[in-house]
């Protein structure tokens, strides 16, 4: 029997579930949310996966090397099959929405929704964050120099030579060309920076260490995503996407685990079952990501050691498995025997009650 099928919400997981919309049994509605914010484009970066065909065709830069350096040590990681990539926000947007309005789905304002009790809902309004979550912020500047001074070949994932007094911090920086990078300033704290703190963070880390100091500014963005155990917008409407438990608890990484869980509720709606999101995580990845975050919660100045650590103990390929939820049992115990074993001792061992209180929805 089918049903119609409406999502609240306009953004990366309901389109990328409209996207799909022919391959499921219905018709399909989007509700655009009163008051939503307008969207605003960002660099999204991925890890290769046969999954992510179409935003492939999109990217703007591959990189088959990535580095995490702290002032100490640096890990160059490789892979030949599994390389990191980037692309833009609005041309996954783009390429969704043509592909949904092909199919026939529907976009409406919630103030000309009529809700039907005969329609299957969901909703992909950001979750509920708790008091005192660890977030995942950023500010960053898309830019171009006078003179040859990146190297293209060489993704920076984590450079924590930075500031760490307002918790773990370090600079994303994607280099496109020799003269052409994204550059953010990434923290990892319960609470958010001025603007002008990460601005003047990204200004000295480029006079320090590439010998930047004149440079034009093409394109900015920010953003802050919640980490760790959320609750749904409204609990009485199944999630999808950040609110269905998509996001990594302890990366933040979302886009791969959006589309693994449309796609794995659509190849089950077609095996006859009632169209369902289910969270895209394996239980022993949320227990790990829990112990991570308490530490970066309670001790943020290991978090440097700890990533060094395990991007150090790790080939190109377990690395990305790692991140992607792919990893076996042998990839999670090199991780948890890299790691500083007194605070993540004192992580698994300490008894945390959560606060009940709730903020406003985080939008990024």
């Amino acid at each position: 029997m089918s049903h119609d099928i409406e999502i609240i919400g306009d953004g990366c997981a309901a389109l990328s579930f409209a996207a799909r919309a022919s391959e499921v049994d219905g018709n399909v509605t989007l509700i655009k949310p009163n008051n939503a914010p307008s969207a605003k484009d960002h660099v999204w970066g991925f890890w290769s996966d046969p999954l992510l065909a179409d935003p492939q065709t999109m990217v703007r830069q591959t990189w088959n090397k990535w580095a995490v350096i702290t002032h100490d040590d640096c890990a160059v990681l490789d892979s030949d099959t599994k390389p990191y990539n980037a692309f833009k926000r609005n041309a996954w947007m783009k390429h969704c929405r043509g592909l949904a309005e092909s199919s026939g789905v529907k976009i409406i304002e919630e103030k000309d929704w009529n809700k039907s009790e005969h329609s299957l809902l969901f909703d992909t309004r950001p979750p509920i964050v708790p008091n005192g979550c660890v977030l995942q912020h950023f500010h960053g500047i898309e830019i171009t120099t006078e003179d040859e001074r990146f190297d293209p070949n060489v993704a920076i994932l984590m450079d924590f030579r930075v500031d760490q007094s307002k918790g773990m911090h370090f600079i994303y920086l994607l280099p496109y060309s020799k003269t052409e990078a994204l550059v953010e300033s990434t923290i990892f704290s319960t609470s958010l920076a001025e603007k002008q703190y990460y601005l003047e963070t990204i200004d000295s880390y480029l006079a320090n260490y590439y010998n930047i100091t004149d440079y034009s500014i093409t394109h900015e963005e920010n953003g802050v995503i919640p980490l760790g155990k959320l609750s749904l917008h409204d609990d009485q409407i199944p999630g999808l996407g950040a609110n269905g438990g998509a996001t990594r608890p302890a990366s933040g990484y979302a886009f791969l685990f959006i589309q693994r869980q449309i796609d794995a509720a659509i190849k089950l709606n077609n095996n006859g079952q009632k169209l369902a999101f289910s969270n895209p995580h394996k239980r022993i990845d949320l227990w790990m990501d829990s112990v991570l975050l308490t530490v970066l919660k309670q001790w943020p100045e290991h978090g440097p050691t700890m990533f060094i650590r395990m991007a150090k103990a790790l080939t190109g390929d377990q690395f990305v498995n790692f991140l992607s939820g792919d990893a076996g049992l042998w990839i999670r115990l090199k991780v948890i025997f890299a790691m500083p074993k007194w605070p993540f001792i004192k992580a698994v061992t300490k008894h945390i009650i959560p606060s009940r209180k709730v903020t406003k929805p985080v939008v990024a």
